[in-house]
C-alpha cells in the first residue's frame, strides 16, 4: 500500500465513522432519551447503576460508572453506580468456582435490587457472560439497557418491555464501540441536564 493509498485508507474511517453516527442518530435519539429517563428515574428513587461488558466494553463500563461516581462536565453530588468488571477478585473466584460466564450474573444477584438499572454492554450482543447478567436483573425485578450493535444479536431476544435496546446500526466492532462511548456520554449529559438544568 503507498503512502496515498494508506491516507485514503486512514480518510475512510472518518467518513465511515461519520455516517453510521448520522444512521445511529436517526434509530437511537428517542430511545436514548427513554433511557436518561429511565436512569434519572432509577437515581431519584434512591436506585444504583450496575454496568459490564467485556474487553473494550468493559473499559466503556467503567468509563461510564466513573462519570457517575466522579463527575461527568460539571460538579454535582455523587451519583450510585457499580463497574461489575472492576474487581479481579471477585471474578476470579466466582470464574474459578462457577465459570466465567458467572462473573457479571452473581454480582447482580449479590448487588442488584428491584429499581436498580443494568447497562449491559456488548458489540455482538452475544456475550454469554453478559445475557447472564441480563437474566439475573430480570430476576432481580431490574430493568436493562442494553448497548449492542450487529443486529443486537441473542440480547435483542433477551429484552423486555421496561427494557431499552441501543442498537448500533454497523456491524464493525470498532464503528459499533465508537457510537457507544458517544451514547454513553450522552446518557452522562442527559443525566446531568435533568438533575442541574439544561443548558444548552
Amino acid at each position: 500500500m503507498t503512502i496515498m493509498d494508506m491516507t485514503s485508507h486512514m480518510a475512510s474511517h472518518f467518513d465511515d465513522a461519520i455516517d453510521t453516527l448520522k444512521a445511529s442518530s436517526k434509530e437511537l435519539a428517542q430511545p436514548l432519551s427513554d433511557a436518561v429517563d429511565l436512569l434519572f428515574a432509577s437515581l431519584a428513587n434512591d436506585g444504583k447503576i450496575l454496568a459490564c461488558g467485556n474487553g473494550g466494553s468493559a473499559a466503556d463500563a467503567q468509563h461510564f460508572i466513573a462519570e457517575l461516581v466522579g463527575r461527568f462536565e460539571r460538579d454535582r453530588l455523587p451519583l450510585a453506580g457499580v463497574a461489575l468488571n472492576t474487581d479481579t477478585s471477585i471474578m476470579t473466584a466466582v470464574g474459578n468456582d462457577y465459570g466465567f460466564d458467572a462473573i457479571f450474573e452473581r454480582q447482580v444477584l449479590a448487588l442488584g435490587h428491584a429499581g436498580d438499572v443494568l447497562v449491559a454492554i456488548s458489540t455482538s450482543g452475544n456475550s454469554p457472560n453478559v445475557m447472564r447478567s441480563i437474566e439475573a436483573a430480570h430476576d432481580r425485578d431490574m430493568s436493562v439497557i442494553a448497548l449492542t450493535g450487529k443486529g443486537g444479536g441473542s440480547i435483542a431476544e433477551l429484552l423486555g418491555d421496561t427494557d431499552i435496546h441501543l442498537c448500533v446500526p454497523h456491524d464493525r466492532t470498532m464503528r459499533i464501540q465508537e457510537v457507544h462511548i458517544v451514547l454513553l456520554h450522552a446518557l452522562c449529559d442527559g443525566i446531568d441536564a435533568l438533575l442541574l438544568g439544561d443548558t444548552l
